[in-house]
């Protein structure tokens, strides 16, 4: 009977506060993800990748991911190294949980940044329209007028290589999606009914910008953001394979695909094993993306 009523309690129509309405809210969108097996199946995958980058040094059973050993180099796989070992005699089981760590960090950081700056600009620019509208947007379509790698491989050969210049690289290249796609709802929440009740009562501008617009522009970009992180993922392997992202010997996928090329034919594991797992994660946030996308926004999938 408890659990029935607060049942009734989250889902009422007619909240009596703020703090059930939200509640209520966050219950409907679990209940609906929960609900779609493609939002379930991504959000499995990326949970097992969340797992193993904080619990690698459980998962990899003491196994060093740097230690190297050349009397077992290029071992194939076994019951002592189940994926076998790199041309440095390093397990390749534990570089690859390892690994897990700089893609979550990486993606994390990746998206504390290009949030905030895609929501700034675009909102700005669909409420205020006019001068200021046109020059944030031709800038925005400056960087837009570039293929994402490109940009991010100048940005990162300019800064140099490393996690944290990989980070600005991707960064630079990713935030003008969030940018248009917040322009777009700000535009359309800038001429709705409740928008200008609030105008009347005096609200400032900012507050109407951070109290009403920022939040409900929110599920979109953070649909557009989960299916971005497939993207994200690969251009950070890409950086990687080139040697612009993480640098030796941090365990980083798309440096071990790069490290194996050589020994692909013969040593197959080397390179199919970190490759694999971008293609299982980056299918996890892709799947999870568009689950999202289909509770969010039931009309686009129709």
């Amino acid at each position: 009977m408890a659990s029935q009523s607060l049942r009734q309690w989250l889902l009422t129509d007619a909240p009596a506060s703020r703090r059930q309405a939200v509640l209520g809210g966050t219950y409907r969108g679990l209940t609906s993800i929960l609900r779609n097996p493609t939002a379930m199946a991504g959000l499995v995958i990326v949970t097992i990748l969340v797992l193993m980058a904080i619990f690698a040094p459980l998962f990899a059973m003491g196994k060093d991911p740097i230690a190297q050993d050349l009397a077992v180099r290029l071992a194939a796989p076994s019951a002592e190294h189940w994926f076998g070992t790199d041309e440095l005699g390093r397990d390749i089981f534990a570089r690859t949980l390892y690994g897990a760590q700089v893609t979550l960090t990486i993606v994390a950081l990746v998206s504390v940044v290009v949030v905030p700056i895609g929501l700034a600009v675009g909102t700005v620019a669909g409420y205020f329209g006019g001068w200021v509208d046109a020059v944030l947007m031709r800038i925005t379509d400056i960087f837009l007028a570039f293929p994402r790698l490109v940009l991010a491989l100048a940005f990162a050969a300019a800064l140099g290589p490393g996690i944290e210049n990989a980070v600005i690289a991707i960064s630079l290249t990713a935030w003008p999606a969030y940018a248009r796609i917040a322009r777009s709802e700000t535009m359309a929440i800038a001429q709705s009914d409740f928008i200008q009740s609030v105008v009347l009562q005096g609200a400032s501008t900012w507050r109407i910008l951070f109290r009403h617009v920022v939040p409900l522009c929110l599920s979109s970009v953070i649909v557009r953001l989960t299916l971005d992180m497939a993207g994200i993922i690969l251009t950070a392997a890409g950086l990687g394979f080139l040697g612009l992202g993480a640098q030796p010997p941090t365990a980083e996928w798309g440096a071990m695909v790069s490290s194996g090329r050589d020994v692909i034919l013969d040593q197959w594991w080397v390179a199919t094993i970190p490759g694999v797992a971008i293609f299982i994660v980056s299918l996890g946030f892709n799947l999870l993306g568009d689950g999202l996308r289909d509770v969010f926004d039931p009309k686009a999938s129709s």
